[in-house]
């Protein structure tokens, strides 16, 4: 067994292509995950209640229920991060995934290594960095807000939480870090996913978009990531002590 994974992370697949799922289902075993593959969303619902899992597969062409509408209902209810397979190659599928909350897009066919390498990539990036206690430096607080970059957190004034995605946190991480800065959408790529054949810069707009929503009084007048015309965005606010 090689790439063995020492926590078994449990990924459910979710396509209706019987062999698509065998195949899947057999390979993630090989390389020691835990792994549950469901046909279509009523099975992926049962799926989610009766256990956990640490990501998504999921086909965006299902029958009934196609999976954008299961991907919005599971971003509603789960921080389960989410990668979206498809046979479509149509961008604006993968601006509309990206936007209900996915955290990568492969279209079919695909490599099965490269699949494998997509999800570690996506679990190492949800999970909290290993060290013995967290750091003062580990926090950026600005406007109120409170950005755990240990924990993996986003905290109001008033104490609560706010769910990030994990593609949400990274950028808003990234943006906190280089604050003052204007980063090109090329940048943020390079920052954030690492380039990659299905990063494009509507990827990058689709997640600024969520996350003003979800951080800006005003969403449509930004005054924390502010856009610069022709270029990319910067993040304005300033840090304050921690």
């Amino acid at each position: 067994m090689t790439g063995a994974s020492s926590q078994k992370e449990h990924i459910l697949v979710v396509d209706d292509d019987q062999r698509i799922r065998q195949m899947l289902a057999r390979y993630f075993e090989d390389e020691g995950y835990r792994v549950t593959a469901v046909a279509d969303g009523a099975a992926m619902r049962d799926a989610l209640r009766s256990d956990a899992f640490d990501i998504v597969l999921l086909d965006l062409m299902l029958p009934g229920e196609s999976g954008l509408e299961l991907a919005r209902d599971i971003r509603a209810r789960f921080e389960t991060p989410i990668i979206m397979l498809t046979g479509k190659d149509d961008v604006l599928d993968r601006i509309v995934g990206l936007e209900l909350g996915a955290d990568d897009y492969m279209s079919k066919p695909f490599h099965l290594r490269e699949v494998l390498a997509r999800i570690r990539t996506v679990l190492r990036r949800r999970a909290p960095p290993r060290q013995e206690a967290p750091a003062e430096a580990d926090q950026v607080i600005f406007e109120g807000w409170t950005l755990d970059l240990s924990r993996r957190s986003l905290t109001r004034a008033d104490g609560q939480m706010v769910d990030l995605t994990t593609g949400e946190f990274d950028m808003l991480a990234v943006m906190a870090r280089n604050a003052g800065r204007v980063l090109s959408r090329d940048r943020l790529m390079d920052l954030t996913r690492g380039r990659n054949l299905e990063a494009f810069d509507r990827t990058i707009d689709a997640q600024i978009a969520r996350l003003r929503k979800k951080i800006e009084d005003d969403p449509a007048n930004p005054q924390i990531i502010k856009s610069v015309r022709g270029i990319g965005y910067v993040f304005t606010s300033r840090l304050e002590p921690s």
